[in-house]
């Protein structure tokens, strides 16, 4: 079994739009073009099977109609999907979204604070982890030296004041901030995920990753339409892991993280 348990799904009317707009917030050049079927046509080739799927409001107004695009792309493959919700801050009756979302089979929160522009210790998200504290798990996109929204310790600080919230931390929590993380997020619990990160990592820096976090906290993620599964998964591969160790990020962890 594996599991990818961090890729944008996009429309067809802007996913050539979006996936423009992201190579440019990041200088990364991509190939893949975000749609639906290309991320299960992709990831099936590489032997995934199964996808957590979401995508990320700018505005609040774009909330509504991003979450009903991720529940009908769950609902079209309900045997490959699992769905998570978007959020913005601005949006005001948060908790009658989320109730709707859980309804509709959604199993998590994405937030991107960097896209958002919003901090993660931001006082007026609390309400928001207070809500999602033994409900549902929030991924933050985490970690960019050019900003100042989404900074590791910011993370350890949401961990001290919301200690029943699950928080999965993308990119090993810390995208181009990993030394930061392992300083600023020592002796706490969170989840990780690998996305985003093995492209600028040495195997030594990886494997130091994976163990700073622990084997049950760490989930195989290929931040699609970013980078291939097929790519991340070789990489992975590479590092001649243990095969317990393997299971538990293929797909063991997410597994008992959200409940499958």
């Amino acid at each position: 079994m594996i599991i990818d348990t961090h890729t944008h799904i996009y429309p067809h009317k802007i996913s050539n739009a979006a996936v423009r707009s992201i190579s440019d917030f990041y200088d990364v050049e991509m190939s893949l073009d975000g749609t639906l079927e290309t991320l299960i046509q992709k990831g099936t080739e590489a032997g995934v099977d199964k996808f957590v799927v979401h995508s990320v409001a700018t505005t609040a107004n774009q909330v509504e109609s991003i979450n009903n695009f991720i529940i009908s792309s769950v609902n079209e493959y309900p045997d490959r999907l699992i769905g998570f919700m978007t959020m913005h801050p601005d949006y005001k009756d948060f908790e009658k979204e989320m109730a709707r979302a859980v309804e509709n089979g959604l199993k998590g929160i994405k937030l991107h604070p960097d896209f958002q522009k919003f901090s993660i210790d931001d006082p007026k998200m609390f309400p928001l982890y207070e809500a999602a504290s033994g409900k549902m798990p929030i991924l933050f996109h985490t970690g960019d030296p050019r900003y100042q929204y989404s900074n590791p310790y910011r993370v350890a600080k949401i961990l001290d004041n919301f200690p029943k919230l699950q928080v999965i931390g993308a990119h090993f929590a810390g995208w181009s901030e990993w030394d930061n993380a392992i300083k600023d997020l020592k002796g706490y619990r969170l989840w990780v995920d690998t996305s985003s990160s093995s492209h600028w990592l040495s195997d030594e820096k990886l494997k130091e990753l994976i163990n700073f976090y622990g084997d049950d906290y760490v989930m195989f993620a290929s931040d699609y339409p970013m980078w291939s599964a097929k790519d991340e998964l070789e990489r992975l591969y590479k590092l001649k892991l243990p095969e317990s160790l393997m299971e538990k990020i293929l797909y063991k962890n997410a597994t008992q993280l959200l409940g499958l």
